[in-house]
């Protein structure tokens, strides 16, 4: 009886250590307000919660917590988000007032996302290249293009403008009702609010640097 006493006892105890050890990580983490920050990288990019479900392999239900903070995010879930959102983890940890004026992004570091993750046939992907800054004035990708069926190809529009610089291939880019085709060292800016879409005329992959204004994003 005593031992079982003293095993609820323990039970009791180990509890309490668990609830304060939660108290203390909030506590804690409470001066970052990272549910704010994280619904405000949704709301800035003008996506929704089924979007970025999509993008993350998150559920909605999981990231309403995060973004309610019902839920504390570990580090690879915050992770996961920021690069869904092109910026470092810094963003969530670092005094908005101390900002990075020069930042590196190396190879290795970049991940590769497609344009439409729900889609069956993916004609681009995209790499970001200054993700690990913040407060952004523009967006930097590394594009690559691959060739799909015509019919297969569904226009875009975003706030901003958009530049692209084709480093290898042909890419054929649709502006409203224009047609532009660019070869290996073309560029062309245009109103990206404009519904526009791309088509790889080569063979193989087309590789073009694309650069955004920073209220939006590919």
């Amino acid at each position: 009886m005593r031992r079982k006493l003293n095993a609820g006892k323990q039970d009791n105890n180990s509890g309490k250590i668990k609830a304060a050890d939660s108290t203390v990580v909030q506590d804690s983490l409470r001066p970052y307000a990272l549910a704010d920050k994280l619904r405000a990288l949704r709301l800035r990019r003008s996506m929704g919660l089924a979007q970025l479900a999509e993008h993350t392999g998150f559920s909605m239900a999981m990231l309403s917590r995060l973004e309610n903070g019902r839920l504390v995010p570990t580090l690879p879930t915050l992770t996961r988000i920021a690069l869904v959102f092109g910026v470092g983890l810094d963003y969530f940890f670092s005094d908005p007032r101390k900002r990075h004026v020069v930042s590196v992004v190396r190879k290795s570091e970049r991940r590769r996302f497609p344009a439409d993750p729900k889609s069956a046939h993916v004609s681009w992907y995209f790499e970001s290249l200054d993700f690990r800054v913040n407060e952004r004035k523009l967006n930097g990708y590394l594009a690559h293009f691959h060739p799909v069926p015509p019919e297969k190809i569904v226009p875009h529009h975003h706030p901003g403008v958009e530049l692209i610089y084709l480093m290898k291939g042909r890419l054929e880019i649709k502006i409203g009702v224009e047609s532009v085709v660019l070869a290996a060292g073309d560029s062309i800016y245009f109103d990206a609010m404009q519904k526009h879409s791309y088509r790889n005329l080569s063979r193989s992959v087309c590789t073009a640097i694309v650069v955004t204004t920073a209220s939006s994003q590919l």
